[in-house]
């Protein structure tokens, strides 16, 4: 066994997994992709071609799903940087039971998106609601309001949930990521002059760039591609308001028995996203 076979030897276990667990799957998918597969008929699965990809073309569901996807994306994770960051900062500050916030701002993130799922259902109950009773008892509704129910209200609740449950992600990779800034930049910028804002913008900020690209880009293909918290609470409801693509693909080949259609929607956010992320890593590195 020669020096430049071992490193490929070591690497076997975990390639086969990867080729088993992933690529596999990944192939089989492309395959349904380009037959016409109706669970109820199994025994018949003709090959289409590009048939079922023109089919998303002229589907409403799939435009109006992709739209809600770009809103949901975007919305969540901006939120939870939002959150997550303001949380980073002040837990990078010293104050009393420091320790005790670092731990228990984790438990949202620690949950089951199941169980999130059905807590903020719970809270957004049109009879037993947490938001309704509070509202009605602070004045700032004069009716109860189904959160979950109503088209207008649906998508910007399901949102708030999931940015309840990510924005402690941000929050614990940002305080890493400020905690790695030497405190010696900072010195150096006082003594130039630089005040707390200045500070933020020309030393904070670029020690962090690194965290914050690579977070965003993390974050935002684990929103784009989750379906569970959505289909806890709405099951993509009311109507079509807050169904998303992946869960699109999802009901379309479990639900609707579809998985040849079903399997093209996967492929193409799939590669929807991997358009994303070229773009996004080839803008980080400018």
């Amino acid at each position: 066994m020669n020096r430049l076979s071992l490193p490929w030897l070591l690497l076997a276990p975990a390639l086969l997994a990867t080729a088993i667990l992933v690529l596999l799957p990944v192939g089989e998918t492309m395959w349904l992709s380009l037959h016409d597969v109706i669970l109820y008929r199994p025994r018949s699965r003709p090959f289409v071609g590009l048939a079922n990809y023109a089919w998303l073309l002229t589907d409403t569901d799939f435009w109006e799903s992709l739209g809600h996807s770009a809103v949901w994306v975007i919305a969540s994770v901006g939120l939870q940087f939002a959150l997550g960051f303001t949380a980073a900062l002040l837990l990078n500050r010293a104050f009393p039971w420091r320790g005790l916030a670092r731990g228990l701002v984790i438990i949202p993130w620690a949950l089951p998106s199941v169980i999130i799922g059905m807590m903020w259902s719970w809270m957004l109950d049109f009879n037993l609601g947490l938001f309704n009773a509070l509202g009605m008892r602070l004045g700032l509704l004069d009716a109860p309001i189904a959160w979950l129910a109503q088209p207008g209200t649906a998508m910007a609740a399901v949102i708030l949930a999931v940015v309840w449950q990510g924005f402690p992600f941000f929050a614990v990779t940002l305080l890493a990521g400020l905690q790695a800034i030497p405190k010696e930049q900072y010195e150096a910028a006082a003594i130039d002059g630089a005040g707390t804002v200045s500070s933020f913008r020309h030393v904070t900020l670029p020690g962090l760039a690194p965290v914050i690209a690579t977070a965003l880009l993390l974050r935002m293909i684990w929103v784009a591609n989750s379906l569970d918290l959505i289909l806890v609470m709405t099951g993509g409801g009311p109507g079509t308001a807050t169904q998303t693509l992946p869960l699109y693909a999802f009901l379309k080949a479990w639900s609707g028995a579809d998985f040849g259609h079903g399997s093209a929607l996967a492929v193409v956010l799939a590669l929807l996203l991997l358009g994303v992320v070229i773009t996004y890593a080839a803008r980080a590195e400018r």
